[in-house]
Parts: structure tokens; C-alpha cells; sequence
């Protein structure tokens, strides 16, 4: 799985809230969601964000509640993975979950906004194309990438094959 797109860059400590206010909870259409994400940061985002762009962060992205809708939104935009120097270990899980790939990379400070990026997450690979460099994550492991593939947790578990089916 190879992920390729310009950098929008956001530093430490990105709460839920910043990713997705709390005012926008009553909902759990991508869409709408996208249409807010990140605003309380760089209100332009949502207009500026394209399709298979990637999110680049500091420490502790997604930190604060656990809520999905963040994931969500940011999925929803368009935003194709996120890189960051760490994750809150409840976001990592939500954005596995919907289908989100997400990243560590202890360089991420060394990314800057605009870059494109070249990611290969089996190998764990991240080439910055506009500086020349590469930066090495833990790659995904094979069930990661599948759930990944598949849009979320939900579709993978559905596409697998039901033993007590077979007996029936």
C-alpha cells in the first residue's frame, strides 16, 4: 500500500476538540464532519485540504477524549494518513478502527507543509520527495493493512469468512 500526497502541518499536543469541536458531535456523516475538521486551527482546512493529502504532527496527536468523530473527519476530508512524532494510544485505535492509516515518525518535525510525501506503510517507508530524504516508521503489520484496505474494522471482520457458516 503506497500513500503519496502534500503535507499540511499541525504541531504537539492536537486534542479531539481541535480536530472536531464538540458542537459538531451530533452527527457521524464524514462529510459534514470534513467540512469542520481542524478549523479551530487553520480555519481555511477544510477548503485547503485535498483529496490524498497528508496530515504531519508533533507529540501526542489525538489526545483528549476518545471520541471518533475525529478520525472521521479527518478521514472525511479526504486526508489520505497521518503522520506524527507520537498518537494518543485511543486515537491510534479509532483511527485503525475507520479505516485511518496512521503513523509514528520520530523526523516528523523535519517535514514541512507542502512537501510530498511518498509512504509505503508494509515497509515502513516515508519519502519526503521535495527534500530528498527518507524517514523510517514500523511498518503495518499484514492484518493492519488489511483493515486499513478494507475501510475499518467493521469491513474487515465482514469480509472474513464465518466458520459457523460453513457448518450450517
Amino acid at each position: 500500500m503506497v500513500i503519496k500526497g502534500k503535507v499540511h502541518k499541525f504541531g504537539n499536543d492536537v486534542n479531539t476538540d481541535d480536530i472536531i469541536s464538540a458542537r459538531y458531535l451530533n452527527t457521524i456523516d464524514p462529510k459534514e464532519l470534513a467540512g469542520h475538521c481542524m478549523e479551530i486551527l487553520d480555519h481555511d482546512f477544510p477548503r485547503k485540504v485535498k483529496t490524498g493529502d497528508i496530515v504531519v504532527a508533533g507529540n501526542n496527536f489525538g489526545c483528549g477524549s476518545s471520541r471518533e468523530h475525529a478520525p472521521i473527519a479527518i478521514k472525511g476530508c479526504g486526508v489520505s494518513l497521518v503522520i506524527a512524532k507520537s498518537f494518543a494510544r485511543i486515537f491510534y485505535r479509532n483511527a485503525i478502527n475507520i479505516g485511518l492509516p496512521i503513523i509514528e515518525v520520530r523526523e516528523a518535525d523535519q517535514i514541512q507543509p507542502g512537501d510530498e510525501l511518498e509512504v509505503e506503510l508494509e515497509k515502513g517507508a516515508v519519502r519526503n520527495l521535495t527534500q530528498g530524504k527518507t524517514y523510517h516508521a514500523a511498518p503495518f503489520a499484514d492484518f493492519v493493512c488489511q483493515i486499513v484496505e478494507k475501510g475499518g474494522l467493521v469491513n474487515w471482520v465482514k469480509s472474513k469468512e464465518d466458520p459457523l457458516r460453513k457448518r450450517l
